[in-house]
């Protein structure tokens, strides 16, 4: 049994793929097979390419402006969670010796 090797690309190759396939009207399939590209993943670059723009394919190991600003609100958020929790138990402790 083989196993599939699968390939990178990288996005000047997907983004003139995707121009082929808009501008000269030939299907993704056609153009696929002309450039070695399964028609499958053609339609896939062409949908994400309608839905994010030029920020669709950010590479490897790179994110997107909008995930990064996530995940830096979400870490943010946790430790103002913690900070929280802790006033929480402080104020706690503090209250119950005066009584």
């Amino acid at each position: 049994m083989t196993q599939r090797k699968s390939r990178n690309y990288d996005k000047a190759f997907k983004l003139n793929a995707i121009q082929l396939c808009l501008e000269s009207g030939r299907s993704p399939k056609k153009i696929g097979e002309e450039l070695g590209v399964p028609s499958s993943t053609l339609t896939t670059w062409i949908q994400n390419y309608k839905k994010e723009g030029s920020q669709a394919f950010p590479g490897k190991g790179h994110v997107k402006a909008a995930d990064q600003e996530t995940a830096l609100l979400r870490k943010e958020l946790a430790i103002v969670r913690e900070e929280r929790d802790i006033l929480k138990k402080a104020l706690g402790i503090f209250s119950s010796r005066h009584k």
